[in-house]
C-alpha cells in the first residue's frame, strides 16, 4: 500500500493507536515493535477491540483483510505523518531545549487557544514516535500546532524537523541534559541548534530569549527573529517582578501573577507572551491564559499534605535543572527545609563529576536535612544521608518522624520520587 493510499484510509479513520489497551473504535492500529515488545502480536486483539485496520510488518500476523503488511511499521508511521503534514494548512511551532519544554509548550497552547483552534503535544510525546503521533492529530480545523521535540543525540532534531517542517521555532535553553548521547555541552548546543538550521534554511521566523548569549550568538544577524528581553529595547520588554515563591512579571504595564514557582519559569512565561503577541492575542487574554495555567504531572507542583509544604519536581532532572531548582528552594522564605534528590540519568562519563557538583552546591547553600537517593549520588563525597535506592529510602523513612516541613523532591523520571508523598 502506498502512503497516498494509506493517507486516504487515515482520512476515513483519522485516529491512530499504538496501544491495544487504549484502542478506540474506527481507529488504525500501528503495531510498533521495541526491545521488550512486539506489537505485531497484538494486531488481532486491536481489531477485536474496535480498530478498523492494523498496520503490521511481520507476515505471520496477517489475520484478515483488516491487517495491512508494510516493510517497517515505525517508518510507515513517520512517512504517513510527514505526508499528512504536507497536506494540512495548520501553522506549526516547533519547540525544543534542555529544560522547560513541556511547561513552555503548555503555556503557549494556553495563550494561543484563546483565539485559535490549536493542538499540542500530549505530555512529553516528543520523540521519533511522539512527534508523528502529534502531527496525525492535526485536523482540517486546526490552525496552529505546538510540537515539542526532544532529543538525546545529534541528528534527532534535524530528523524531526524533516517530518514536521515547522513554520516557527523556539529553543528554551541549552543545558546539561543527555550529556551521554550528545557527548558534552557542545554537542547539546549543536544538537538543539538543528532547529535553528532548519528554520534559517527555509527563511522561517524564530522566537528567542534576547538575554541568552548562546541564542544571540547562534542567530547572529539573522533577520527573521522575534525576541523578548528584560532590558534590550531591540526586543519585547518583559520584566520579573517577584518570585517568592510564585513568579509575577510585567509587560505593557500589565502585571501577571502566575501559579508557577522559580525564576527558571520566568522565561517560559516570556516565550508564551511573545508568541501570543506575535499571533495578535489580546493583552488581557494573554494575561488570563498564563494566570490560569496550573502545573501538573510532577512538574514544579505545589502540594500541601499533612502539614508539609512540598515542591514536587520529580518528572525529570539534569544538572542544569537541578541547579536552578536548588537555588530557587534556597531563596524560598520558609523554615524546616528538606531535600529529597534522586539520581540524574543519561550523563555517561559525566555522571560522577555532575553529581558531585550538585552535592557541592548543596553544601555551599548550607542545606542540612538532605536525602540523596540512587547509585550515582551514593558515590559522592558528602556527609548527607545517602541511599542506593528508593527501597532503602522507604526503610529509612519508617524510623523518621517528619512534621511541618518544606520539602523539595527532584530526580530523573526513572527514580519516580513522587512515591515519597506516600510517606508524608
Amino acid at each position: 500500500m502506498t502512503i497516498d493510499n494509506l493517507h486516504n484510509l487515515f482520512l476515513e479513520y483519522p485516529t491512530v493507536c499504538t496501544d491495544t489497551r487504549k484502542i478506540k473504535k474506527n481507529s488504525i492500529f500501528f503495531a510498533l515493535t521495541g526491545e521488550n515488545f512486539n506489537g505485531n502480536k497484538f494486531a488481532l486483539k486491536a481489531i477485536e477491540n474496535g480498530a478498523e485496520y492494523a498496520i503490521i510488518d511481520e507476515e505471520e500476523y496477517m489475520v484478515s483483510d483488516k491487517t495491512i503488511l508494510v516493510n517497517n511499521v515505525l517508518k510507515t508511521l513517520q512517512e504517513l505523518s510527514e505526508y499528512h503534514r504536507n497536506h494540512c494548512t495548520a501553522k506549526i511551532i516547533a519547540l525544543t531545549g534542555s529544560n522547560g519544554k513541556t511547561t513552555t509548550k503548555e503555556l503557549i497552547n494556553s495563550v494561543l487557544s484563546k483565539k485559535y483552534q490549536t493542538i499540542a503535544t500530549e505530555g512529553n510525546l516528543n520523540n521519533h514516535i511522539g512527534v508523528p503521533l502529534t502531527l496525525l492529530k492535526i485536523t482540517p480545523n486546526t490552525e496552529i500546532a505546538i510540537v515539542e521535540m526532544g532529543a538525546n543525540h545529534l541528528g534527532e532534531i534535524e530528523f524531526l524537523c524533516k517530518i514536521a517542517k515547522p513554520d516557527y521555532g523556539y529553543i528554551t535553553n541549552f543545558g546539561k541534559a543527555h550529556l551521554e548521547g550528545f557527548g558534552g555541552i557542545e554537542g547539546v548546543i549543536k544538537g538543539k541548534s538543528e532547529l535553528y538550521n532548519h528554520l534559517i534554511s527555509g527563511k522561517k521566523n524564530i522566537f528567542l530569549n534576547g538575554d541568552d548569549p548562546i541564542q544571540k550568538e547562534k542567530l547572529g544577524n539573522y533577520i527573521k527573529k522575534i525576541g523578548f528581553s528584560a532590558h534590550n529595547q531591540k526586543y519585547y520588554i518583559i520584566t520579573l517582578q517577584d518570585s517568592s515563591p510564585f513568579i509575577s512579571l510585567q509587560f505593557e504595564n500589565t502585571i501577571v501573577n502566575t501559579q508557577l514557582i522559580g525564576n527558571y519559569n520566568f522565561t517560559n512565561c516570556c516565550a508564551a507572551i511573545l508568541i501570543g503577541k506575535y499571533f495578535n492575542i489580546p493583552l488581557n487574554d494573554i494575561r488570563s491564559a498564563i494566570e490560569e495555567y496550573n502545573p501538573k504531572n510532577n512538574r514544579s507542583q505545589i502540594i500541601n499534605k499533612n502539614g508539609h509544604h512540598v515542591i514536587l519536581d520529580a518528572y525529570n532532572a539534569n544538572p542544569s535543572s537541578m541547579k536552578v531548582a536548588l537555588e530557587n528552594f534556597y531563596n524560598i522564605d520558609r523554615e524546616n527545609k528538606i531535600l529529597f534528590l534522586g539520581d540524574m540519568f543519561e550523563l555517561g562519563k559525566y555522571a560522577e563529576v555532575e553529581h558531585q557538583a550538585i552535592v557541592d552546591l548543596i553544601t555551599k547553600l548550607k542545606f542540612e536535612k538532605v536525602f540523596l537517593i540512587g547509585e550515582n549520588f551514593h558515590k559522592t563525597n558528602s556527609t548527607f544521608t545517602k541511599l542506593k535506592s528508593y527501597d532503602d529510602l522507604r526503610e529509612a523513612l519508617k524510623s523518621i518522624i517528619l512534621k511541618n516541613n518544606t520539602i523539595l523532591i527532584k530526580g530523573s523520571r526513572g527514580m519516580a520520587l513522587e512515591r515519597i508523598l506516600d510517606f508524608l
